[in-house]
């Protein structure tokens, strides 16, 4: 009786652990790297050098947040001071300070055809004459542009970049501004667009400036639509949860239901500065651009365990939902979160410190998840704003439109124009405990990857139009390291940067 009892047992013990273990493989086999959940951090406007010229060496004056850098940092491709010294460009670049005075400045001039301009075929020499704005903020030299900030200020950024992975060697992937970045980072196109045509943002049916989304009530100018396909219709058609966040995406007016009325969004924060700014940017929600993937009226889910899955919010939701999922354990397996406009760095409106506030508080939230053990952070920017970078990006996609392009190649037949890229370099972070340690990554990459990467986690195949950025975009991978997670975690004051 034993006998066969202890037989029993062992044979329930072997099914259970067969059971465990075909299951965990199942798990496992749903992505194709340890990463179950990407929460992709997109901030606004800055270029590689502006935050990380001189990366890991601060300047560390008396009264300012002091960074003191490992010795084992390895080198990043930044700014000598052979190169600040003899700069090619008609003003030299110089160190920004974390006084009030200097953390709000104009915004430059980062449209597609000047941002060609300023890098001078190469000469990289133009920057003061072809992007640089003057007014309240800015020198009135047009020097500005020039100014870089150090890990005095953008100290949370470089804290992170001492503890997980940086790269030096990514891209937008076209030139231009916000909405072509925000389409490269979903879509690797900013061609296909259906309905629009406005000199100087939409040209050649591409999307060149910043129009707003068709599909949008919080649109005003320029609505355009895009057509083809996204990452979100590739998720949804996986079955893979996935959401768009954004700041002040509920309507502070809420439809009413009625056709010919829309919802508003009207909602807003002070900055560091005191300035009021409205919430919710229209032209930087690209999900809102496809018909098949916008949330036109801003309805909210339907439910806490609908979010992430298709309802009426369609995918876009606040991004006070983002943290409705993540607290009752529903994150989704793709986030992308979009900060209100006071915090995603944006010059004029935005400063370093108010979008340190935002990204520290995000990955402090995050760290203390039980989702955090196989969650990738992925911090990147939709544009340069026109800073100077003194890296010429690699042409790799070709365009000649006379009226747009200088220097960019010629098209190759049948391609889209309008699309000259890569673009500036800017800053690219993986946070997260497959991410290497105090590492920097310095083969090509550009917005696209993210889009790559995702696709290739969840199997989702590509974008089915042969000309999307995703088939030319290098890799993330040599950010991580699948074999070795890490599970020591990094907590920041988000007022200061320093570890907590």
């Amino acid at each position: 009786m034993t006998k066969i009892m202890a037989t029993t047992i062992s044979a329930l013990m072997i099914a259970s652990l067969l059971l465990s273990s075909s299951s965990f493989a199942l798990e496992s086999s749903s992505t194709t790297t340890p990463i179950k959940h990407v929460v992709v951090i997109f901030q606004e406007n800055v270029s590689y050098d502006h935050y990380f010229a001189t990366y890991p060496n601060a300047a560390n004056p008396t009264g300012e947040t002091q960074f003191k850098a490992s010795k084992d940092t390895p080198s990043a491709n930044g700014l000598t001071p052979e190169l600040i010294g003899n700069n090619p460009n008609s003003k030299k670049p110089f160190r920004l300070d974390n006084t009030l005075s200097q953390l709000i400045t104009c915004d430059e001039n980062h449209d597609y055809k000047p941002e060609q301009l300023a890098y001078d075929g190469g000469l990289v020499d133009k920057f003061v004459e072809t992007v640089s704005n003057v007014g309240p903020g800015c020198n009135a030299d047009g020097s500005t542009v020039m100014g870089y900030y150090d890990g005095n200020t953008v100290t949370a950024l470089w804290n992170y970049a001492q503890h997980f992975a940086m790269s030096d060697n990514s891209y937008g992937t076209t030139f231009g501004p916000s909405t072509p970045g925000m389409l490269n980072l979903v879509s690797g196109e900013t061609s296909n667009v259906t309905t629009s045509d406005v000199p100087d943002t939409v040209t050649h049916q591409t999307v060149i400036g910043d129009p707003d989304g068709a599909y949008d009530d919080c649109s005003s100018f320029a609505p355009t639509a895009m057509g083809g396909k996204n990452v979100g219709d590739l998720l949804n058609a996986k079955g893979v949860t996935w959401g768009w966040f954004q700041g002040g995406f509920t309507p502070s007016k809420p439809w009413d239901g009625n056709p010919a009325h829309k919802a508003a969004c009207k909602s807003w924060h002070l900055n560091i500065g005191g300035a009021n700014v409205t919430d919710y940017s229209a032209h930087h929600e690209p999900f809102e651009y496809y018909a098949s993937t916008a949330n036109q009226h801003h309805l909210p889910p339907t439910s806490v365990s609908m979010i992430g899955k298709t309802d009426q919010a369609n995918h876009q939701y606040d991004l006070s939902d983002f943290w409705t999922a993540v607290n009752a354990g529903k994150m989704p397996a793709v986030s992308f979160l979009k900060a209100a406009k006071y915090q995603d760095g944006h010059a004029a409106y935005s400063d370093p410190i108010d979008e340190q506030h935002f990204i520290v508080d995000t990955i402090n939230k995050l760290q203390k998840t039980d989702e955090w053990k196989n969650t990738a952070v992925i911090i990147s920017y939709d544009d340069s704003d026109g800073w100077y970078d003194h890296v010429m990006p690699p042409i790799l996609n070709q365009s000649n439109d006379p009226a747009q392009d200088v220097g960019c190649g010629t098209a190759k037949p049948g391609a889209y124009q309008d699309r000259c890229g890569y673009g500036p370099r800017l800053p690219l972070m993986v946070v997260s405990p497959y991410a290497k340690e105090n590492f920097v990554d310095h083969s090509v990459t550009d917005q696209s990857s993210i889009l790559k990467f995702i696709e290739d986690n969840w199997n989702l195949g590509q974008i089915p139009d042969p000309q999307s950025f995703d088939k030319k975009a290098g890799s993330l991978d040599n950010m991580f390291d699948f074999e070795h997670g890490n599970m020591n975690k990094l907590f920041l004051d988000p007022n200061t940067g320093t570890r907590q």
